[in-house]
């Protein structure tokens, strides 16, 4: 996300870093990248300019000598971009709570209520959906399918053109749930019919969250629409969507920090484990290629089912660690999403200088690890080390998962290697283990791993 902003936020905090002297042509050199990068992500030009000067100001003034000038304009910097995405806020669920999704045609809340059902059923809540917006073509089916992949329960009616009436027709039913999601109607621009049926709706269901969502490619016209939403009809938060694609997002971002209309959460993907919550400092941390360590966590607690990884840190606490076992992980990893956004979250590696397509590599290499598991019998995986006894099984697994046995044999070698770790692991948690011991053993793996 914001990749080009990112690079040159990255690039000028290492130019002001690494400068001997900060004179004037470097300042001003400084200050023009800054400005193109916040104008191409579509940050608001005024803004733009108020803080540039400010930079600029305090880079060129005397009385601040050395590395304490260096020091002061990269916090400067830092506090005046934290300004411009505002304050965040947490939600903290109640006993019984109702989200309200407000927005434009196209702008994702119907996707956007998957991951939010998704997002909370992860953390243990009970969940259903009401499909209200009785204007779209299809709109009750979209949140029925999207809710059926999730095993949630979604209540709507095709048939059914007032949505109050579909509100009281489940009313008695939803009180089982603690978290109601509603997907309400768009139109094209916000207007006073519009405006009229959620303030009825909003009467009728009293949302405990009124979310407006929008899209990271509206541009300028986000705070127009954020202020308008908010002064009519009290939303409480905004949840930007497609924050993955090309998408400028810097008008959205800073138009929502404008009119004090707190950014809750952010989409990143199309997945339901594809959502974020918001937190400035952190966003801000990953821009600067500082990593973004509560996000990947959150992002882990996402993907990965509950009893699963129980089952799994059983197995590895008694130096048990089979394919199987590798391949769930290898699932885990790639509901993750892309290498780069994991990367981008993990600290010290979003400035680190990884080889172009090294990461596609790595990425093709697990998918093909994941095929070539699901191409064996249940006694090869159980026991790899007959495939190299017997190469006939490996060109059969080869020839029905679209691999080479070359593929298969770095599978086995990266599955001997981590059985080796799981199984010295398990030992010295037994027998406790002196630090010597433990130094020799980072070295003996350090050497063995390879991306």
């Amino acid at each position: 996300m914001l990749e080009k902003l990112s690079e040159t936020l990255k690039k000028t905090t290492d130019k002001i870093a690494n400068a001997i002297f900060l004179d004037k042509n470097l300042v001003d050199s400084i200050v023009k990248d800054l400005q193109r990068a916040l104008i191409e992500a579509d940050v608001n030009v005024s803004l733009v300019l108020e803080i540039t000067q400010k930079i600029k100001k305090a880079a060129l003034d005397e009385r601040i000598k050395g590395i304490e000038k260096k020091e002061h304009i990269i916090k400067l910097l830092h506090d005046e971009l934290l300004n411009l995405l505002g304050e965040g806020r947490s939600i903290e669920l109640q006993k019984s709570n109702t989200f309200m999704m407000l927005g434009l045609y196209g702008q994702g809340k119907t996707t956007t209520i998957s991951k939010l059902a998704s997002y909370y059923a992860k953390r243990g809540s009970k969940i259903c959906a009401v499909g209200l917006d009785v204007h779209r073509p299809a709109a009750s089916e979209q949140l029925k399918q999207l809710c059926d992949k999730l095993n949630i329960p979604a209540f709507v009616d095709a048939t059914e053109k007032d949505p109050k009436k579909i509100w009281k027709k489940y009313e008695s039913e939803l009180k089982k749930y603690n978290l109601i999601l509603v997907d309400t109607a768009g139109r094209d621009a916000l207007s006073e019919d519009l405006i009229k049926e959620i303030k009825d709706i909003a009467k009728l269901v009293k949302p405990t969250e009124t979310f407006l969502v929008m899209s990271a490619d509206v541009g300028q016209a986000a705070k127009k629409q954020a202020q308008t939403f908010k002064s009519a009809l009290d939303i409480t938060g905004v949840i930007i969507t497609k924050m993955d694609s090309t998408a400028k997002a810097g008008g959205a971002l800073t138009a929502c920090a404008e009119v004090k209309a707190p950014i809750i959460f952010i989409g990143t993907g199309e997945k339901p484990a594809d959502l974020e919550t918001f937190d400035p400092e952190s966003f801000l941390s990953r821009l600067l290629g500082m990593g973004d360590l509560k996000a990947l966590m959150e992002k882990i607690q996402s993907v990965v089912n509950k009893d699963d990884a129980e089952k799994t840190q059983q197995k590895l606490k008694e130096g048990k660690f089979t394919l199987r076992d590798l391949q769930v992980q290898l699932e885990s990893m790639e509901g993750l999403g892309s290498m780069d956004k994991i990367i981008s979250m993990i600290p010290g590696l979003g400035k680190a200088k990884i080889p172009e397509g090294a990461l596609d590599s790595q990425q093709e290499k697990l998918k093909k690890w994941k095929h070539v598991i699901s191409s064996m019998t249940q006694e090869e995986v159980e026991n790899p080390e007959i495939l190299e006894k017997q190469t006939s099984r490996m060109q059969r697994i080869a020839k029905g998962s679209g691999t080479n046995t070359g593929d298969i044999r770095a599978l086995i070698k990266q599955w001997k290697m981590l059985n080796d770790m799981i199984k010295s692991q398990s030992s010295i948690s037994e027998k406790g283990m002196d630090q010597k011991t433990m130094m020799k053993l980072a070295k003996k793996y350090a050497k063995k791993i390879r991306m």
